[in-house]
């Protein structure tokens, strides 16, 4: 049944996608090109609505149990909602914003919240109360960093792919049927969509899709990590490393430049390897192998034990901020690890 419902929503994205596409431009939600995009022609968006459809078709099939789920959809609803404004309306980022934590604040009344991160040594560090503004700003997170890594053909949705792929493959490990079902679910959906929107993309899949997605990989994150014998948020946050990664690079990077948090530009890590001289499609390949990385080592962090983990999540970093300085996330002359690289193998150079 489940292999049976990752092939329908795969299918029915397929056939929904072309409506949605018509549907867009009739109602004249489409992305206007400018400075900072990278599309050079109008683009019809709200492609993510194909995405929720399949889902919802996907959810009527396999009906996943549990106390979590009215609670998901009625939040589902919301960020669609949202996304499908933005993307008709094109409506201020507070009204975003407010979108985001209506629809994170219905999962976690309904229980879904981060409640304490196993420690090494056999630790545990219980949150309480302070669980619900970390659970909400993990879930507004997420689901922007989704929506900021959305900028080629193919990208936010191929990323999500491999993520809800580790996601499933890891439940399916542990016997979480539930985060199996609405993985599955979730994949057949944005594989569909897929078809249409990899280079070169036909349709966008707007704040509609990246919203949702970002909402429901954080949500399914949370969920599919909670009785993990290893600090419970460590996993998923390497599993989405790249849209984590590349939100808290801009950050950094607003900061170092004096610009306000919210301001946009064009040093992603998508604009950084395209200015490295990558074509479009080479560029979002690049980002799934590096995404299907991390996917890997979460699975084989799972697997480890406390020594190994450590060593494995040292290992991540460094190769994260060697990432982020050999393409310039930050700026091009933040190198500080490189140049320290090179000053120690100059030094064997000399001394031998």
């Amino acid at each position: 049944m489940i292999l049976l419902t990752l092939l329908v929503c795969f299918l029915v994205a397929v056939l929904i996608t072309p409506l949605v596409k018509k549907f867009a431009i009739k109602i004249g939600a489409t992305d206007q090109p400018n400075h900072r995009k990278v599309h050079q022609k109008i683009m019809p968006r709200l492609g993510g609505l194909a995405i929720y459809i399949s889902f919802l078709i996907g959810f009527i099939m396999l009906q996943p149990e549990s106390p979590y789920m009215p609670y998901i959809l009625i939040g589902s609803f919301i960020i669609i909602l949202t996304g499908v404004l933005d993307d008709m309306l094109e409506i201020s980022a507070k009204w975003k914003l407010l979108g985001q934590i209506l629809a994170a604040g219905v999962v976690i009344y309904g229980g879904v919240q981060v409640e304490f991160i196993n420690l090494p040594f056999n630790g545990v560090l219980h949150f309480g109360w302070f669980g619900i503004p970390i659970t909400l700003l993990w879930i507004v997170g997420i689901t922007n960093a989704i929506n900021l890594i959305d900028g080629l053909d193919g990208l936010a949705a191929g990323v999500s792919s491999i993520v809800l792929m580790t996601i499933t493959g890891i439940a399916l490990i542990d016997g979480n049927m539930f985060i199996v079902a609405l993985g599955v679910i979730l994949l057949g959906s944005t594989l569909g969509f897929l078809v249409f929107n990899f280079n070169p993309a036909k349709i966008f899949m707007g704040d509609t899709g990246a919203l949702f997605l970002g909402y429901m990989l954080a949500v399914i994150s949370l969920l599919g990590f909670k009785n993990v014998a290893l600090f419970s948020l460590v996993i998923p946050v390497i599993i989405l490393a790249v849209p984590i990664s590349d939100t808290f690079f801009a950050i950094i990077r607003r900061i170092v430049n004096k610009k306000p948090l919210s301001a946009p530009d064009k040093s992603h890590l998508h604009h950084c390897l395209l200015r490295l001289g990558f074509s479009h499609r080479s560029t979002v390949l690049v980002i799934y192998a590096i995404s299907a990385f991390f996917g890997l080592s979460a699975v084989v962090l799972t697997q480890t034990t406390l020594w190994g983990a450590l060593l494995i999540i040292s290992f991540l970093l460094i190769v994260l901020e060697l990432i982020a300085e050999r393409v310039g996330l930050v700026s091009t002359s933040y190198r500080p690890m490189i140049n320290f690289l090179k000053r120690v193998l100059t030094t064997k150079k000399v001394s031998s």
